[in-house]
């Protein structure tokens, strides 16, 4: 009897530790988070330089739509990756038709680029091009060309396969999920361990409706790019999910789509740092969104 009451007691005391420290980091992931997010643009960060060479000031996603299509590609040190898949895509494009002029190759109607002042991470890299977007539908495109860009064909058909729109809002997501078995045979044990961690905690906290939310190539109407952008807080690589996570709270419609992927090298993830920031980021994603310290303006997320 004694041995039984002292494990009781034992299981008491972990359970009320356990309690504690809960409630000790919901109250540091409330004290800690920054309020509605504003996009604040450094004065060189107004303006973009044309193929003239001339500054212009960067459009606004609250203008008036002037094209069918933007496409914004975070580029941050990739001066290797880059060009291949700018060159991929931009032959796509014009034998599309997408875009009307030329301007020495391509001319900056076609291709601007935003210079930001300061490393912002990828979210507030794509957050600043959004709101800078000119097209009725925005696509996010990672720089190493992993995907192809001629997959943009089956993310527009998942996107239209969502009509109608309630209030012109959806979302049409890349997916890799369909490769998951083919990538756990390349993958060491660990890495195939945190993967599945990073899933797990994905799904278990945030968004359960989408299998892969890291994939970078994402198709967004405007109106769903303004709303869920406007909400968005981080800045880092976790921000796919928040993201997903905001367009759920909003009854956004979304679509998972099989896209081609490639595993490009050169990538800036570090296996366990960067994986250990995102699981931390997907825990105060819920844990801020819950208790109160971020708020979505339509209706409070459970």
């Amino acid at each position: 009897m004694a041995l039984l009451s002292s494990v009781a007691a034992a299981v008491t005391a972990l359970a009320a530790l356990a309690a504690l420290l809960l409630v000790l980091i919901c109250v540091i992931a409330h004290v800690t988070a920054r309020k509605m997010p504003t996009l604040h643009r450094h004065e060189e960060e107004k303006f973009f330089v044309n193929d003239e060479g001339r500054k212009e000031s960067v459009p606004s996603i609250h203008d008036r739509p002037v094209k069918e299509l933007s496409v914004v590609v975070p580029s941050y040190n990739e001066e290797d990756r880059l060009p291949v898949m700018m060159d991929e895509a931009l032959d796509y494009l014009e034998k599309r038709q997408v875009a009307m002029k030329y301007c020495k190759k391509y001319g900056s109607d076609k291709v601007r680029v935003l210079s930001l002042v300061k490393n912002r991470g990828k979210g507030g890299a794509v957050k600043m091009g959004v709101f800078s977007s000119r097209g009725r539908k925005i696509l996010m495109a990672d720089a190493d060309g992993a995907t192809k860009f001629a997959d943009i064909e089956k993310v527009e058909e998942g996107l239209k396969n969502l009509q109608p729109w309630p209030n012109q809002m959806a979302i049409s997501c890349g997916s890799r999920a369909h490769l998951e078995k083919d990538s756990i045979a390349k993958r060491s044990y660990f890495r195939t361990l945190l993967m599945y961690g990073f899933h797990f905690l994905v799904w278990f906290l945030c968004v359960r409706e989408i299998r892969d939310t890291q994939c970078g190539f994402k198709l967004l109407t405007r109106e769903a790019a303004l709303r869920t952008f406007s909400t968005l807080h981080i800045e880092r690589w976790a921000f796919d999910v928040e993201l997903l996570y905001i367009a759920q709270c909003l009854r956004i419609p979304i679509a998972e789509v099989a896209v081609n992927w490639t595993e490009i090298e050169g990538s800036k993830l570090v296996p366990f740092w960067s994986w250990l920031q995102m699981g931390r980021d997907l825990l105060f994603i819920r844990l801020r969104y819950m208790t109160g310290a971020w708020q979505i303006e339509t209706r409070k997320c459970n």
